[in-house]
């Protein structure tokens, strides 16, 4: 996702096919009684419907506001440290899930688009019984939430955050002609398939978060953090998310937006660009308020945390 940068097996059986027995139904004594609660845990795993694993955490006061967080490429949940803990901190019930594919999620090799993102994010919403949810998205995550909008609703939503997010679209085309030409994403696949390690190394220390320009104090404990994330993903399901976060058109998604919704964008993000995004997302998105730090880069989940931790808390709580 980078603006104008150059950049440069083994065969898995189903169980039933290994001859794998199945293990003894479980007896009386066994199961929990029937008046029993199960209290709510911190963090865990949930099964999709077509058997992915998705791992979530499950932070702060369980009576809270409720806020679920939508993670960029090609990170996990850990991306939102700085504002779930603040969040949490501040009485908000805070629900950040690893994408599939992405950190400690299962990594399918197929469905690795945004309507199975959207649709993972939709169960595990259900499997939590999650309502009035202010419901945020960064970089990618943004088209996750909008994806999940446009296909599922609002009757869960009770507000919605794009946080630095590639909607309405990435890609430079005839009908969006402030887009990113083809050649961008192009570089970053090849720069994928020839040496992920590298290139996850090289994105962080340079745009995403604004350590090319001149006068920056790149922090090499961000960057590792970042660079940990992204190897943490699987290695087809990053290369398959480029296609995802870049050609994805979200413009029929924004327009079902019907709940208050806060846009928030640096102007001088070089990864995903303000003009084709945030400034053309809040002319389609109804009641949506445009907040732009000046100056911003793209990962300002990390460079300008404690503006954006108080923005986030004071939308959820408005």
């Amino acid at each position: 996702m980078l603006a104008g940068t150059a950049l440069a097996g083994a065969a898995f059986l189903p169980l039933s096919a290994c001859g794998r027995t199945e293990p003894p139904a479980p007896t009386a004594s066994s199961l929990p009684p029937p008046s029993s609660t199960v209290e709510r845990t911190t963090m865990g795993l949930f099964t999709t419907k077509d058997d992915v694993q998705i791992y979530f955490k499950d932070w702060g006061p369980k009576d809270g506001p409720v806020v679920t967080l939508s993670h960029g490429w090609p990170l996990n949940a850990d991306s939102w440290e700085s504002q779930m803990y603040h969040l949490a901190a501040n009485g908000c019930r805070v629900i950040a899930h690893d994408r599939r594919g992405h950190g400690r999620s299962s990594q399918p090799w197929d469905g690795n688009d945004m309507d199975h993102y959207a649709d993972d994010l939709a169960q595990l919403i259900e499997h939590l019984d999650l309502k009035d949810i202010a419901m945020f998205g960064f970089s990618t995550g943004g088209g996750e939430v909008a994806r999940y909008i446009g296909r599922h609703g609002t009757k869960r939503v009770k507000k919605a955050g794009l946080v630095s997010a590639v909607p309405p679209l990435m890609l430079k085309t005839d009908a969006n002609p402030g887009g990113l030409p083809i050649d961008v994403f192009d570089g970053i696949r090849a720069g994928l398939l020839a040496n992920r390690a590298q290139l996850f190394k090289d994105i962080p220390s340079g745009p995403f978060f604004g350590y090319n320009r001149p006068g920056a104090k790149p922090s090499q404990g961000v960057i590792d953090a970042w660079w940990l994330q992204g190897m943490m993903g699987g290695h087809k399901n990053t290369y398959d998310s480029i296609k995802a976060f870049s050609e994805t058109d979200f413009t029929e998604d924004l327009k079902k937006f019907d709940v208050p919704t806060i846009i928030i964008h640096g102007d001088d993000d070089q990864v995903v660009p303000i003009d084709a995004a945030a400034r053309a997302s809040a002319t389609l998105v109804k009641n949506s308020q445009l907040v732009v730090y000046p100056g911003a880069p793209h990962g300002i989940t990390d460079t300008h945390k404690d503006k954006l931790n108080a923005d986030m808390l004071a939308f959820v709580k408005s």
